[in-house]
C-alpha cells in the first residue's frame, strides 16, 4: 500500500494535468484574478504529521469555507439556542438564494447559505461587537494553526466583498423585517465579510480542521475547542449542507463532511482520521472547485476513507 506522501504526490501529479479547471469567481474583483493553474493539497493525520503537495503552502481566500469557524464560536456561546434561529436542513437552492426566507419567516434553512451564516455573525456580535467579533474569529484560527504565520484577515478583499455584497445586504435587511437580525445591518455585515476575507494556505486550514476530526480537541495542545456533540453536529451540517445544492453529489462522490468557499477551497474531515484541506481556484457549476472535488474523491479512493465505507482504512494502515 502507498503511503500518505504519495498518494498526495500522485493526486497533486494528477491535478497539474486537467484541461478542465472550471471557471475561478468573477463576481468578486480579487477572486477573478487568481491562477486557475494552482492547486494544493494538504493531508494532516491523526498523528499531526503533515502530507503536502502542490501549493500546499500558498495562501488562498477561504470565503465560505469561514462558515465552518463562526458556527463553531456561535456553538460555545449559546449552544442549542442556535437553531432558533437558523435551522439545521438542506436547502436544495443557490448558496445566495433568498426565495426560502420568505415561506420560512426569515429563518435560514442552515447556517452555511449566506443567509445563515449572515445571522450566525449577527449573534457573534450581539456578544463581541463588530471589532471583537472579528478579532475572536481570527483569534479561533490562528490559534490552531500550528503555522500561523501569514494567515489573516485581507482588508482589500473584505471591501470587495462590501461593495459587491448587494444580495448579501438584501438577505440581512429581509431577515430583519422578521426580528432575526438583531444588530445594525452594517455592523453584522461588516463581520460576515471580513470572515469571507480570512486568507490562509491548505495547510494551515487542514491543521485548523484537526479539532473536528478528533472530536473537538486541539490536536497538539489537548484543550477543548468544542464538545463532542457540537463537532458531531458541525460535520453533519457539513455533510448534508457543505456544498449548498451540490451536497448529495459530494455526499455520493466523496463521502466525507465537508465545505467549500468560492475561493476554491474544500475542508473535508475523515473522523479520527484525517484532516484534509484542497485549493483548485476553478469552480464547477454549484460554486464549488471542480478539481478539488476531484482531488478529495481520487483520496478516498485510495484511503478508503469515505464515512459509508464499513471498513475504512487506518494511517497506519496507509503508511
Amino acid at each position: 500500500m502507498a503511503d500518505l506522501d504519495s498518494i498526495v504526490a500522485e493526486i497533486a501529479h494528477d491535478m497539474r494535468a486537467m484541461t478542465d479547471r472550471g471557471q475561478v469567481a468573477d463576481y468578486i474583483p480579487p477572486l477573478a484574478c487568481v491562477d486557475p493553474a494552482k492547486f494544493g493539497i494538504a493531508v494532516i493525520d491523526a498523528g499531526g504529521t503533515p502530507h503536502l503537495a502542490g501549493d500546499a503552502d500558498e495562501a488562498f481566500s477561504i470565503q465560505s469555507l469561514s462558515k465552518v469557524f463562526g458556527l463553531t464560536l456561535a456553538l460555545s456561546l449559546e449552544g442549542s439556542e442556535i437553531w432558533r434561529r437558523v435551522r439545521k436542513e438542506p436547502s436544495g437552492s443557490a448558496f445566495n438564494s433568498i426565495v426560502q426566507l420568505e415561506s420560512e419567516h426569515g429563518i435560514p434553512r442552515n447556517p452555511f447559505i449566506n443567509a445563515g451564516a449572515i445571522v450566525i455573525a449577527d449573534i457573534l456580535v450581539s456578544t463581541w461587537g463588530r471589532l471583537g467579533a472579528r478579532q475572536a474569529l481570527l483569534d479561533f484560527t490562528t490559534g490552531l494553526a500550528g503555522s500561523p504565520a501569514g494567515l489573516h484577515i485581507d482588508e482589500n478583499m473584505a471591501q470587495q466583498e462590501r461593495e459587491t455584497g448587494f444580495r448579501n445586504a438584501a438577505l440581512a435587511n429581509y431577515m430583519r423585517t422578521f426580528g432575526n437580525i438583531k444588530n445594525p445591518i452594517d455592523e453584522t455585515l461588516d463581520l460576515y465579510f471580513h470572515q469571507c476575507a480570512l486568507t490562509m494556505s491548505c495547510r494551515q486550514l487542514a491543521e485548523i480542521g484537526c479539532f473536528l476530526m478528533t472530536g473537538g480537541v486541539d490536536l497538539h495542545s489537548g484543550r477543548a475547542v468544542t464538545t463532542v456533540s457540537h463537532a458531531r453536529s458541525i460535520m453533519a451540517l457539513m455533510m448534508m449542507c457543505g456544498h449548498y445544492d451540490g451536497s448529495g453529489a459530494f455526499a455520493i462522490r466523496v463521502g466525507l463532511p465537508g465545505k467549500s468557499g468560492v475561493g476554491g477551497g474544500i475542508l473535508a474531515i475523515a473522523p479520527g482520521l484525517a484532516s484534509v484541506a484542497v485549493w483548485s481556484p476553478g469552480l464547477n457549476a454549484q460554486g464549488n472547485s471542480l478539481l478539488g472535488t476531484l482531488a478529495l474523491e481520487k483520496l478516498v479512493q485510495k484511503t478508503g476513507w469515505s464515512v459509508f465505507n464499513p471498513f475504512p482504512l487506518s494511517v497506519q494502515q496507509i503508511t
